[in-house]
């Protein structure tokens, strides 16, 4: 038997509830993360990509746990010979090519960010860049420009877990615990995780996104 002071299974607290509360309890639980192991991170392996010719105090805030990023549409890119569009964007520098690879944490969009993409899985068979972005357009989330993730994501924390099977190639997206969309992958050899703000098409003036609580978990197939 347990001993008195140690912490009860969820399951069996389930059990000794009431029904209605038992209910709500079970779908409160995620289990998201429930078998994967988070991969222990420090602060150098979140690097800010941001344009060029921008300072960094101009474009990104770190207070209070919270990182804060946002970018022009008029500004340039991260690098004078870059082609693409402006972002302020952290990479994760935790690089995987197998296994299964988890991203997690808590997005804030501000309203009238529009057009902009708020998180990626970098890394993909050419032609393709990206395995996976999700952009924002009218505060809906959607897998790229197209199938909805989540709508009213405007002025609200929500919680973000994109699973990423690279042996399956195939990912999944999880907003506040619950699975909103499945995809196939697109290959590549190495992929990373991103966020932040990333220019896409018909794009606010100014886009920003926040994040807290951003961590990576793996585990094996």
């Amino acid at each position: 038997m347990p001993r008195a002071n140690s912490p009860l299974p969820w399951r069996l607290i389930l059990l000794l509830l009431p029904p209605p509360l038992a209910m709500r309890a079970a779908a409160a639980v995620d289990t998201t993360t429930v078998g994967f192991t988070e991969v222990p991170l420090t602060e150098a392996q979140f690097p800010v990509q941001r344009p060029y010719d921008v300072p960094l105090h101009e474009g990104f805030a770190f207070r209070g746990g919270v990182r804060r990023m946002w970018v022009y549409c008029t500004d340039k890119p991260h690098t004078p010979t870059s082609r693409t569009k402006p972002r302020t964007e952290i990479g994760i520098k935790q690089n995987y090519s197998s296994g299964v690879w988890q991203f997690e944490g808590y997005g804030y969009v501000p309203s009238g960010t529009t057009g902009v993409s708020v998180m990626q899985v970098f890394g993909a068979a050419p032609p393709h860049a990206t395995t996976l972005m999700l952009h924002v357009y009218g505060g809906a989330l959607r897998y790229y420009d197209r199938q909805l993730v989540e709508d009213r994501i405007y002025d609200r924390w929500f919680k973000l877990n994109v699973v990423h099977d690279v042996d399956a190639a195939e990912l999944a997206v999880f907003v506040d615990g619950k699975r909103r969309l499945r995809v196939a992958g697109r290959g590549g050899c190495v992929h990373t995780f991103k966020f932040g703000v990333y220019t896409q098409t018909r794009p606010s003036h100014r886009m920003e996104s926040r994040w807290r609580d951003v961590k990576v978990f793996t585990k094996k197939n």
